[in-house]
């Protein structure tokens, strides 16, 4: 079983809520080697970076409605850069992993912890970290915050006066926590199984984070190492990147693009796994198709490696290679496809309970069908020339990015919030919060398909007046968007304080995590650990 959570034989029928081994205040937590706390500090963390990410956003809009009005061309490059970087590099990518599955997977197995308790520990610190190096990056030096995108593309990013070396410093230190967050998910599915538990009978949520480990483990030193030579090219003058030394600044494309399409699955294959616990849940069905759901994912997360090269078709690619890599973009798209369908398949003729999970899962299939269906259009050669560099790809990004793990997000948090903390939240008020988010969503970020498609390039601090309208429509639906999250929070945190307590099985769920309390024990199940002898998830037999 590894190395054992904290408090090893004590508390075994109080909740990890309750058994702090010993310790009082916020040690308990920090020290804690529970995967349930760490779950639940990932999450906290996830959400106020979430929260400060949202309001730098909003900021942007409102530059957009005049610009100039609230700051010049160098803060909107900033706040820009630092919404990219906190985004996707401190929620989106880690979010679903560090928070659902830290909490969720070893209790889905039917195990008391992960493979490596301790080391989970020191991932949580190593993100805390990276993170509070990537926030220092906006104070540290009186030097401004790095202006550079997410991308931190040279020689730009080289040449650049601002704090970009402390950002990518931090941004470096960030990828230990996901390779090893994929390590030890990876080997707690290989050998803490419960007895009878096959392969093929796995809950989907972990096939998908198993995919998305190896992925974490395999992509991630790509980033690491090439963030790094940026740094030591700013500091020590490499130039391996810098042309003004010999360097190549189209290898650094490569490198940053070799890990971060991969990256697009370490965000979306978690999501799908949620959405693939939630819909036969609600729809009172099997999932459909469970075998293909299994390949397809491994599918995404292999065929996923090799489609990179669609960010560079107007770098100076051949023509050759161009037509390779827009094949392998329409191939991803093969699996991710069959997932669709296994899903509107599930719901097909099922007793559908309309709850608010099922809610957001709906939402999940619906704008990340645009989001893909957008990124064939981009994996097009001709119509990419006329796309790149344009609003569509801001457009296609939040509805892949945003669009999807977003919600995937809420349909988990709202899914297992009465697992997690015991109480139930009010359904009337998140199913408000639900239809203002979407209705704020679609009024803010598809008019930028029509701005782009019109030539309205991205990044752009200002714009001719013809782009006015469509920039106003964007930033209402940011104010929208904004009221809907207000909305789901607070009714949330709401529900900690005041909510009912929740019983062990709400929603009818038939993964393992149903079968304990709610909100779970110290160590997942008081007494044994759970065999499995007849027939359950997935419903067939390795």
């Amino acid at each position: 079983m590894g190395e054992g959570g904290e408090g090893e034989g004590i508390g075994k029928d109080k909740s990890y809520l309750e058994n702090a081994g010993g310790r009082s205040g916020i040690a308990a937590w920090m020290l804690s080697t529970d995967h349930k706390r760490i779950g639940v500090m990932y999450l906290a963390a996830l959400m106020s970076f979430f929260g400060v990410g949202v309001v730098l956003g909003l900021v942007l809009r409102l530059n957009m409605l005049h610009p100039g009005a609230i700051m010049n061309a160098q803060q909107y490059n900033e706040t820009f850069s630092l919404h990219g970087v906190i985004m996707l590099f401190l929620v989106i990518i880690p979010g679903i992993p560090a928070a659902f599955g830290n909490f969720f997977l070893p209790i889905m197995l039917g195990a008391r912890d992960v493979a490596f308790p301790r080391l989970n520990r020191l991932t949580w610190w190593i993100y805390l970290t990276g993170a509070a190096i990537v926030l220092a990056s906006i104070f540290l030096n009186n030097v401004n915050p790095p202006d550079t995108g997410w991308t931190f593309y040279v020689p730009y990013s080289i040449r650049s006066q601002t704090n970009v070396s402390l950002a990518a410093l931090g941004v470096f230190v960030l990828g230990f926590t996901s390779i090893l967050t994929g390590l030890n998910f990876v080997t707690t599915i290989h050998t803490m199984r419960a007895r009878g538990m096959t392969w093929f009978r796995l809950p989907l949520f972990a096939w998908t984070l198993y995919a998305t480990g190896w992925v974490q483990m395999l992509a991630t030193p790509v980033l690491a190492i090439t963030l790094l030579l940026v740094v030591l090219g700013r500091n020590f003058g490499i130039g391996l990147f810098n042309p003004a030394r010999g360097g190549d600044p189209i290898m650094y494309e490569h490198s940053f693009w070799t890990y971060s399409h991969p990256a697009v699955y370490i965000m979306v294959l978690p999501a799908m796994g949620i959405i693939s616990e939630v819909i036969p849940v609600f729809a009172r069905k099997a999932i459909f198709g469970y075998k293909f759901i299994v390949f397809a994912a491994l599918a995404i997360a292999g065929v996923g490696y090799a489609v990179w090269g669609h960010h560079m078709f107007v770098s100076g690619m051949s023509d050759n290679a161009r037509v390779v890599f827009s094949f392998l973009t329409f191939l991803v798209a093969v699996p991710t496809g069959v997932k669709v369908f296994n899903w509107v398949a599930t719901l097909y003729k099922g007793s559908i309970r309309m709850d608010v999970p099922l809610y957001w899962a709906v939402t999940f299939i619906f704008l990340f069908s645009i989001g893909g269906l957008s990124g064939l259009i981009m994996g097009a050669l001709a119509p990419n020339i006329d796309v790149h560099g344009t609003y569509f790809i801001a457009a296609h990004i939040h509805y892949v990015v945003f669009g999807s793990v977003g919600p995937a997000i809420f349909a988990g948090l709202h899914y297992w919030f009465p697992k997690m903390f015991g109480k139930m939240y009010n359904q009337r008020r998140a199913k408000l919060g639900w239809l203002i988010f979407f209705i704020g969503f679609n009024v803010l970020y598809f008019p930028m398909f029509i701005l782009g498609l019109k030539g309205m390039p991205r990044r752009w601090f200002d714009y001719p007046p013809r782009f006015h309208t469509g920039q106003v429509i964007a930033t209402v639906g940011s104010w929208i968007l904004a009221a809907g999250l207000i909305i789901i929070f607070g009714n949330l945190i709401g529900a900690l304080f005041k909510g009912e307590k929740a019983p062990a099985d709400p929603w009818g769920g038939r993964t393992l995590e149903w079968q304990t309390s709610s909100p779970p024990p110290a160590e997942n199940f008081s007494g044994a650990l759970p065999v499995m002898e007849e027939a359950g998830y997935g419903a067939e037999e390795a």
